[in-house]
């Protein structure tokens, strides 16, 4: 990545440290803005569109920064690129050629949003009790549209840095950037969103008698769906280690909910492997 000022490395949370050498410098000795892309692979483009709501806040990031290909926001395509933005999950095989297109012509490779990051709601398609969604849209065209297992970026390629959420957090998004211009380090939360719901002084759900997945998901999102009366259905993915292992003993032993029920309820952002046993989500401490 060209950075704008003398710093060469970049340190992003749950990763070894990036280290990327480039000319700090164009011809004559001006500086060169890092060059960012922003993709979409199967989505609902969601994380993309956040980008654009940011509205007077992205005007800081493009003073900045060259944006040189984003479908969303512009015609104009270059795949000269320092930095990828990537949402959606990888649930075609074009969207497996794509991404490691994208991942050959970047230096570095941020997931963005739960179905990059987790494979989301595309990851439905794998339960055998759902039907096969593309004949209930297609009809007799269904093979038109071939389609393969849905999975995260990570399965597919490396992966840089993540930005869970569905969609992401735009705030994280701005971090994350500010973060790769000075080269420091980027954290996700550790803990889970019920801290955020006691920060808010929010009622706990469980009060009411709803099954909330608020105990094992990431914060970050500032509990915004316990805030408006809708329970967490855990797009952010899950907390790791201890916060993790607390978040189970909490529905084992305080709300009795059966494991197994708590498992389906977490397929829906695919934040649980095939297996039934919880996938965290990006590590929250950074690398040396």
């Amino acid at each position: 990545m060209r950075t704008l000022s003398d710093q060469r490395g970049l340190r992003l949370r749950g990763r070894t440290r990036v280290h990327v050498r480039t000319h700090a410098r164009a011809p004559g000795g001006r500086h060169m803005k890092p060059r960012i892309a922003v993709f979409s692979l199967t989505s609902c483009e969601g994380c993309s569109l956040a980008i654009l709501e940011l509205e007077d806040q992205l005007l800081e990031i493009l003073g900045a920064v060259d944006i040189v290909n984003f479908r969303e926001g512009m015609t104009e395509r270059s795949w000269d690129i320092d930095v990828a933005f990537v949402d959606g999950a990888v649930s075609t095989p074009h969207d497996e050629e794509e991404i490691r297109r994208i991942r050959e012509r970047c230096r570095t490779l941020v997931a963005i949003g739960a179905c990059a990051c987790l494979g989301g709601v595309n990851t439905l398609k794998h339960d055998p009790a759902r039907p096969d969604y593309r004949c209930v849209v297609y009809g007799d065209r269904a093979d038109w549209f071939p389609t393969t297992r849905a999975r995260p970026l990570s399965a597919v390629v490396k992966v840089d840095a993540e930005l869970p959420g569905c969609p992401m957090v735009k705030e994280e998004f701005l971090e994350l950037v500010r973060c790769l211009l000075n080269g420091r380090q980027f954290r996700l939360p550790p803990n889970p969103v019920c801290t955020e719901c006691k920060k808010l002084g929010n009622p706990c759900l469980y009060e009411r008698g709803e099954f909330c997945l608020g105990p094992l998901t990431r914060a970050g999102c500032r509990a915004i769906c316990p805030s408006f009366g809708s329970v967490c259905e855990a797009c952010r993915g899950l907390v790791d280690g201890e916060a993790l292992r607390a978040g189970r003993e909490v529905f084992n032993t305080q709300y009795v909910v059966p494991w197994e029920e708590v498992v389906a309820r977490l397929r829906l952002y695919g934040a649980v492997c095939e297996n039934a046993e919880p996938v965290a989500a990006p590590a929250a401490g950074g690398g040396s």
